[in-house]
């Protein structure tokens, strides 16, 4: 077995792991750096294009979120943004639509107009849009065929923003980043090693021993991004086994251009799912994807059974789990919730039951409208925690003390991936003695540079009158 020496290796080329591997090779003095991808390339799981809902959450339009999540969301994206806009294939990466979220009927209508009072003076862009100037952005949702919807709607949103991203090609950026960087180091090395499988990982002295088939990593601190799987290998060393898993698969639907941008809906506070929203596809033009559902699948990767027996060795039913589930399942929303999402798995009835929801946005959508997007949506792993008796929503994240991390669920999503990177980084930074170049950290990517973006950017720019 042969063996390569690290003083940083990362698990998983997602856009997590990419993100850690470009911050590290570009902001530090870690000199030493490799990364484990057990595919061929980097983000082919949740990080591929067909996998998320490929959305810049800026906090604004997510109703579930405190003013103080919001803001931390901010700072997230302006770093994303930041990164993007300043690459040569930025029209790749990130593009501009128009988003909002969309109040239907009186309590939501007014939950969005008390929201806008609050968020408004931090979010220069936002909107409080009625029905008319909903109508000149997205017709389709304002309009019922030739006349105005009769329901009452108001929306919050904004025409002029980065609003989409496409994780796969972010991520390929990242890596390919982070060794133009390192070529330019002469005593800086970073290895990317593809279709390598970590069986185990063991702790020798102040090293972690990481093992796949025929080849033996040392190294002196570890970050695994590997989703679910960063938990099965946190379990195997005998770290965070007061956490279960509970996988959430989405599934979505594709329709006919109905939506010029993005449209979401209020979050149901009592649900811990995301609420239906539709989206333009960056990688399918001409059609509006719908969704997701949300369905609880017994494997760590959606559409890969393989992964099975990883999912029984993490998810370790026991009393306690069993009692969060029941906790769940006893709350009428979140039970009604669920069954009707399995009912959505079922080919012959599932499209007449989604378009009742999706017609919340579009109300002329018709049955022959839809189509069920094949081999499209990823699985979401949610942590159950044991100790304290409850399904954790947020970001799950277990930290060794002795210099590793296993990142299981980023929030939210691919968003979050430069700021998660950033706070993995300082703690591996402390632990190895190394240092950051705070200086250049600050200027590229905290700075608020949207008022210096250059005017003839080519991305989508898809804007209301």
């Amino acid at each position: 077995m042969s063996d390569s020496k690290y003083d940083l290796l990362i698990i998983g080329a997602g856009v997590s792991g990419s993100a850690l591997l470009y911050l590290a090779t570009k902001y530090t003095d870690i000199n030493n750096i490799g990364v484990i991808e057990k595919y061929a390339a980097p983000a082919r799981v949740n990080s591929l294009s067909s996998n998320n809902s490929q959305t810049l959450h800026c906090g604004d339009i997510e109703t579930n979120y405190t003013l103080e999540k919001a803001l931390k969301v901010q700072r997230a994206a302006r770093m994303l943004r930041n990164y993007a806009v300043a690459q040569p294939d930025a029209h790749h990466i990130i593009f501009k639509y128009p988003k909002m979220v969309l109040g239907v009927g009186e309590a939501e209508c007014q939950l969005l107009r008390e929201r806008f009072e609050i968020f408004s003076p931090h979010y220069p862009e936002l909107m409080l849009l009625d029905k008319k100037a909903i109508a000149r952005i997205e017709a389709n949702v304002a309009m019922n065929g030739d006349s105005f919807r009769e329901d009452e709607i108001v929306a919050l949103g904004s025409t002029d923003e980065y609003t989409a991203v496409n994780f796969e090609a972010l991520s390929r950026s990242f890596v390919r980043q982070a060794q133009i960087e390192a070529a330019k180091m002469s005593n800086k090395t970073v290895d990317i090693h593809y279709n390598q499988y970590v069986d185990h990982i063991n702790v020798d002295g102040d090293e972690f021993i990481v093992e796949t088939k025929g080849v033996c990593y040392r190294t002196r601190s570890l970050v695994a991004c590997a989703g679910g799987h960063s938990l099965k290998l946190a379990h195997d060393m005998g770290f965070g086994h007061n956490y279960s898993v509970l996988p959430i698969a989405g599934s979505y639907y594709f329709t006919p251009h109905v939506l010029n941008g993005k449209v979401y809906t209020v979050q149901n506070d009592a649900l811990p799912f995301a609420a239906i929203h539709g989206d333009p596809d960056v990688l399918v033009p001409g059609e509006t994807r719908f969704g997701p559902t949300a369905l609880v699948l017994p494997i760590l990767e959606r559409y890969n059974f393989k992964t099975l027996p990883d999912f029984f060795q993490v998810f370790r039913f026991d009393r306690r789990v069993a009692k969060v589930l029941w906790d769940l399942l006893r709350v009428k929303d979140i039970r009604n919730y669920m069954f009707k999402n399995m009912l959505f798995e079922i080919p012959l009835i599932r499209k007449l039951l989604f378009l009742k929801d999706v017609r919340k946005i579009i109300p002329s959508l018709k049955l022959g409208d839809l189509k069920f997007a094949s081999k499209v949506g990823g699985i979401r792993p949610q942590l159950i925690d044991k100790d304290n008796g409850k399904l954790l929503m947020g970001e799950a994240k277990i930290e060794t003390g002795i210099g590793g991390i296993f990142n299981m669920t980023p929030s939210p999503g691919g968003t979050s991936c430069l700021e998660n990177a950033e706070i993995d980084l300082r703690t591996i930074v402390q632990h190895l003695g190394a240092d950051i170049d705070e200086a250049a950290l600050q200027k590229d990517l905290l700075l608020d540079t949207k008022k210096r973006e250059s005017d003839d950017f080519s991305g989508t720019v898809i804007t209301g009158s």
